[in-house]
């Protein structure tokens, strides 16, 4: 009786699995779809794509925190277009939100089984941070195969919820953002990128809720892609800037971020918590002002040894991601994030007289200035000095920079300078791309089949403080290694000897390196020519754009003006020459000539990339110019015998 029993079971769960195997595995309908799905969202990365994506956004208050809390529901359908796909589905929170619900579904409806994990998020960018991720693997067996996701996060503090993206990882076929407003909040949804897409809003009354409902939609969205020197994302795709002003309980109007002062006060007030005690920083600010003969040397005495003395680390940690730490911490570590720098900056020139202020800024990484208050506008601080009714800038975090000089991440970027009660907004300076030239000289000739001679190389503005930087990393018994192995290119047929260098140590002065060289295998003989090769760089022969599509963002302007002579051996004269080619367009000048005079060739570049970018809309002409300089490259000078 009980093994029949035991078999009636066995028989009804492989019947039961087989049935709802079946209303999960694909049908003629899904496959169709993916397929449909695949000729539409024809980019190589995209695999899985999202038939729809709905984000849900609503609002509660928190009496006793006095704080507004949002609720971001997430819901997706998720469905697979190639052969087989796997995926990680994840979401981040940390200690100012939560995730409440985290679902995977088959296409019915019922849970997947996936297992979550929760796990602190670890970056190579960051040394500690309180950022943890939900996520789990899912894999997509078949053609066709659908999954659902469902998530909700909660923020603690509406300050924290900044933006909305339309774009998600995979491409959507339908997103959906819906924000639903309370009549007590004062919240502005900022449309930014929204040009050249087909976002359709709504707006209805939700009289139950005393709430207005905005929709917006958009159809056929791509993935966003993580590429490689890009513009930072609020550049680049369509996005809302949730800007929080303020909320109205029992007849009394409190403020959020209403205006920049707003944003402002929340920011001051985290400084005012700090206690900074100067005690432990005096002796060694007494150290390095009893001798200086000047207050300029004064204060470079104190901002270079910053610079030279705390290791800079990325730190973000609930509040401590907004708020400074305390100087005298900072200097007792010797390490610090870019507010902890730019405190101890501020409170090191404090001692000695000077009138230092922290200074909040956004990156070029960020589209936005502090006309939009939100704490998503800025991600970076330093010290601004107020001296002789000027202002300059100290940024801790930029090592071998020299006084007055401004890394190009922050140059052009506004800046809000804490003044009391208020505040000063300025603007960095910029500078122009010579500011960072880089002077190449050779003077070669031909030793049989040897090209011999001797090179100078100058570097200036980021290009020298980057070069200062690298070489300051390295071990001393590396350093003539690293000298040797970088003037060679790492080329065993170069060697390269009598190396001289300016002041390694000096971030005010040029980095000039001279040396002699001897290049073998760029010389061949053949009856009565020689055919040389004459280029020894080849800078930007591999900066074609071939698939990409988004502009390409330099870490700096680029200046690089290079020549090269050469003597051409008495009874010989030039019979081959590569031609001059030439282009132009508001983010670059580029050029490369040859000219032979005087028994002597004449080969000049001068590659300038004058705002550190190449848009989409240069691509064409841009890889144009590359191909025909790496043609450049390869085409040997030919010397024939008079």
């Amino acid at each position: 009786m009980i093994k029949n029993l035991l078999t009636a079971v066995f028989i009804f769960t492989l019947i039961s699995q087989s049935f709802g195997q079946r209303k999960i595995e694909p049908d003629a309908n899904d496959i169709a779809k993916a397929k449909k799905l695949k000729e539409k969202f024809d980019h190589k990365d995209d695999e899985v794509a999202l038939e729809e994506s709905l984000d849900y956004i609503t609002f509660d208050f928190d009496s006793r925190e006095q704080k507004v809390i949002v609720h971001h529901q997430i819901k997706e359908k998720m469905i697979n277009m190639i052969s087989r796909a796997d995926i990680q589905k994840y979401c981040f929170y940390d200690g100012e939100s939560e995730i409440e619900e985290f679902k995977i579904l088959y296409k019915n409806n019922r849970s997947a089984g996936f297992f979550i994990k929760d796990e602190a998020y670890k970056s190579d960018d960051l040394f500690h941070n309180d950022a943890r991720v939900k996520y789990t693997n899912v894999d997509f067996p078949l053609q066709g195969y659908r999954y659902g996701t469902e998530i909700l996060k909660t923020y603690n503090d509406i300050k924290y919820f900044t933006k909305l993206y339309f774009n998600d990882n995979y491409p959507a076929l339908k997103k959906v953002i819906t924000v639903e407003i309370p009549d007590w909040l004062n919240i502005e949804l900022k449309e930014l990128n929204f040009e050249g897409y087909d976002i359709v809003k709504t707006t209805k009354t939700n009289a139950k809720n005393k709430s207005i409902i905005h929709t917006y939609t958009l159809k056929d969205v791509p993935a966003m892609r993580n590429a490689s020197h890009a513009p930072g994302p609020t550049y680049v795709y369509p996005h809302l800037l949730v800007l929080a002003k303020s909320y109205t309980k029992k007849g009394e109007t409190k403020p959020i971020f209403d205006s920049t002062q707003d944003l402002y006060n929340w920011y001051k007030s985290l400084v005012n918590s700090l206690k900074n005690d100067n005690t432990s920083i005096k002796a060694k600010v007494s150290e390095l002002t009893n001798d200086a003969k000047t207050d300029e040397e004064k204060i470079k005495n104190i901002y270079y040894w910053v610079q030279d003395n705390i290791r800079y680390i990325a730190f973000e940690d609930g509040i401590a991601g907004f708020k400074p730490d305390e100087a005298a911490n900072v200097f007792n570590k010797k390490y610090g994030d870019c507010k902890g720098m730019a405190n101890l900056t501020k409170q090191m020139l404090i001692e000695a007289g000077f009138d230092a202020r922290l200074t909040w800024i956004g990156t070029k990484h960020i589209a936005y200035d502090y006309s939009t208050p939100n704490l998503s506008v800025d991600n970076h601080m330093i010290c601004s000095l107020f001296k002789d009714g000027e202002i300059v800038f100290l940024d801790g975090t930029e090592k071998f920079n020299a006084f007055g000089e401004y890394a190009d991440r922050i140059q052009g970027k506004q800046v809000m300078i804490e003044d009391k009660d208020s505040f000063i907004l300025k603007i960095v300076p910029q500078s122009g791309a010579e500011f960072n030239k880089e002077f190449f000289n050779y003077n070669l000739k031909l030793d049989n089949e040897l090209l011999t001679g001797s090179v100078k190389k100058v570097f200036n503005g980021e290009s020298r403080s980057s070069l200062l930087y690298y070489f300051d990393q390295l071990k001393t018994n590396k350093k003539d290694e690293f000298l040797e192995a970088y003037l060679s290119r790492g080329d065993s047929n170069r060697k390269v000897a009598n190396i001289t260098t300016s002041d390694l140590s000096n971030r005010e002065t040029n980095v000039t390196l001279s040396h002699d060289i001897t290049v073998k295998n760029a010389v061949s003989t053949f009856d009565d020519s020689i055919y040389i090769d004459l280029d020894l760089d080849e800078e930007l022969g591999n900066y074609e754009f071939k698939e990409r599509d988004v502009d390409y963002i330099f870490n700096s302007k680029k200046y690089l003006e290079s020549t090269t002579t050469l003597e051409i051996p008495t009874g010989y004269k030039v019979s081959q020459l590569p031609k001059n080619i030439q282009v132009s367009s508001k983010n670059y000048d580029m050029s490369v000539s040859f000219k032979s005079e005087n028994n002597t060739l004449i080969y000049k570049k001068l590659f300038q990339i004058k705002n550190a970018k190449i848009e989409t809309n240069d691509f064409e002409e841009w890889n144009t110019f590359i191909n025909q300089l790496n043609a450049t490259y390869q085409e040997q000078i030919i010397l024939t015998k008079n």
